[in-house]
Parts: structure tokens; sequence; C-alpha cells
């Protein structure tokens, strides 16, 4: 544990120097590109959450994903022209209200999905979850107060107080503390006697049932607490990129969250922030190379799935001697 402890210390303190790096090397992609990547590992790290410790496959998590992110750009969009949000609630480019907006409002629309979603199970639960992703999908194209299927541009960055947030490198730096902060709230989260439960429940169910534990109820919390970092994550991107997207809903995404958790190692914690590292980085360079790069991460995430037990992070326990 305590190897593990000065490990993760010192992977802090090297993305912490990306922007100097990057300054340095004349590479002022790499921020946006690091970005990105701690950005989707906290989404797929939401993900993982349900996936590999509760057991539950959602094909329609990105609904969340893009539910945080337009809760950025709705109220942006009111702040910037002055309005107020069904005429009752003002917009605001405060990233102190709108990040907590964001997670609450994804929150509420896990607990609407995963109340009806939940009484079903295997390919039943999939399609559910896929349906009301597709739902929210269509619901913000036909928006088009808010940009329909174009999408609306956030020209500046929420505001955080003493920070200058049109920085490009302040804003990479709070986004590094908040992915910090989520992994040490995620591995609370999995070790606590609530995640021994989701745990026990994807295990065997009808054992946790028949000792008279609520399953139903703990897998309910465990999506909604997933949504929300979904949430947080898509409310992040739209700061980041300064533009939310109808495409952030689609299944694609969903898709692309789920190779995330598989590439990287299915129920841990490291393992989806690597899945995002390897995924986006095979994404931006292949794309470069070649316009079927698609087949080509097909063909990688195929061998990692074979040739490796746990993804990228059992393979690098296995070539550093860990069990």
């Amino acid at each position: 544990m305590r190897k593990e402890t000065i490990g993760l210390l010192a992977l802090f303190a090297t993305l912490a120097l990306v922007p100097f790096i990057a300054d340095l090397s004349g590479q002022s992609s790499l921020i946006r590109l690091v970005g990105q990547i701690l950005i989707f590992g906290i989404a797929a790290s939401s993900l993982n959450f349900i996936l590999g410790y509760g057991g539950m496959v959602s094909f329609g998590h990105a609904a969340f994903f893009g539910i945080g992110g337009y809760v950025v750009g709705v109220m942006y969009h009111h702040f910037d022209a002055g309005t107020a949000f069904l005429g009752v609630i003002p917009g605001t480019d405060q990233m102190l209200i709108t990040l907590p907006l964001a997670i609450v409002v994804a929150g509420m629309a896990a607990a609407l999905v995963g109340a009806l979603s939940l009484r079903t199970s295997g390919v039943q639960f999939i399609m559910i979850t896929l349906a009301f992703a597709q739902m929210f999908f269509f619901l913000v194209v036909s928006l088009k107060t808010y940009g329909g299927e174009d999408g609306i541009m956030v020209r500046r960055t929420n505001e955080l107080p003493l920070l200058n947030m049109r920085d490009k490198a302040t804003l990479y730096w709070v986004i590094l503390c908040v992915t910090g902060l989520y992994y040490l709230g995620m591995r609370r989260l999995v070790q606590s006697s609530f995640g021994a439960m989701i745990a026990g429940i994807r295990q065997n169910e009808r054992r946790m049932a028949a000792l008279g534990i609520s399953t139903y109820r703990y897998k309910l919390a465990a999506f909604v607490l997933s949504g929300m970092g979904a949430g947080l994550a898509g409310a992040l991107m739209v700061n980041f990129l300064r533009f939310a997207s109808p495409d952030m809903m689609h299944w694609t995404r969903s898709g692309e969250l789920m190779i995330m958790v598989i590439l990287g190692g299915v129920g841990t914690l490291l393992g989806p922030f690597i899945g995002a590292a390897a995924l986006v980085s095979l994404e931006t360079s292949l794309a470069q190379m070649t316009e079927h790069w698609h087949l080509y991460i097909g063909l990688i995430l195929l061998v990692v799935v074979l040739a490796t037990k746990g993804g990228l992070l059992g393979l690098i326990r296995k070539i550093g001697g860990r069990k």
C-alpha cells in the first residue's frame, strides 16, 4: 500500500508538469490530449463502478455524460443571453455552481433510468439503458433553442474565484485536482461496506437477498452514484472544449467508455484511467495515419482481451511481478 501511494503521488506530480513539458517542447496539444484523458478516465471509472464492481452492463452511460455537459452549456447560454431557464433559474458561468448542478441533474436522470431498468437484468437491462440514452439524445437534438444537432458553443470557460480560467494550464490543473479527488473518493467507496455490498450482489444476488438485503436499493444507489460521476466528467469536458454536442450522448460514446474499462482492466481503480489513456492516444495517433483506424482499434482490443488477464493494468502488474 505504501509503494502504491508513493507511485500515485509520483504519477500525480508528473501529470502536474504536463503544461511545463508542453511549453518547453512546443507541443501545446499535449495539454488538450492529457486533459481529455483525465476527463474520460473519470467517466470510464464511473461506468466501471457499476460494470466491474456491480456487474451491471449499461450501454447508456453516455447519457449522463452528455447531461452533465449540457447543464454547463445551457446555464452559459442563459447567462450570455441574460435570460432564465424555464423563466425561473438564472444562467451562470460560475464553476462552483455549474459542476454541482451537473452532478445533481445527472444523478436525477440516473435515478429515473435506474428505477426502471434495474427491475430487469441481462440483455433486457442493456437494451433499456440503451433506449433511454437514445431518448435523451434525440430530445437534445430536438431542442433548437440550444442548437439542436449543432450543439451549444460555450465561449468562455466557467469561472473560479481567484483563478484565471481562460488559461489552459490553469484549467488543466483544476481538472487534474478534480480527477485526483474523484479517484480518492472512488477508492474509499469501493473499500467501504457499501462497496462490499455491491460486490456481493454481483457475485451472488440471490444469496444477498436471502440474507435480507434489499439488493434493488443498493444497485439503484450505485447506479445513481455512477451517473453522478459521468455528469461530473461531462461538465468538465464542456468546460475544457467549450462546446456541448449531442454526440456526447450517442450510444457510440457509451461503447467507447466500455472499451476504456475493458482495455484498462474491469473491476480495478486505475484500469479505466489506463484504458482512457490508451484509447485516446491510439485514436489520436492512428487517425493521423489512416482513415480505417477503427479497424486497428478493434484488433488491438481483441488482442488485449484474449492475451491478457485483467486488461492493460493486469499486463503491467504481470510485468512488474505483482499478483
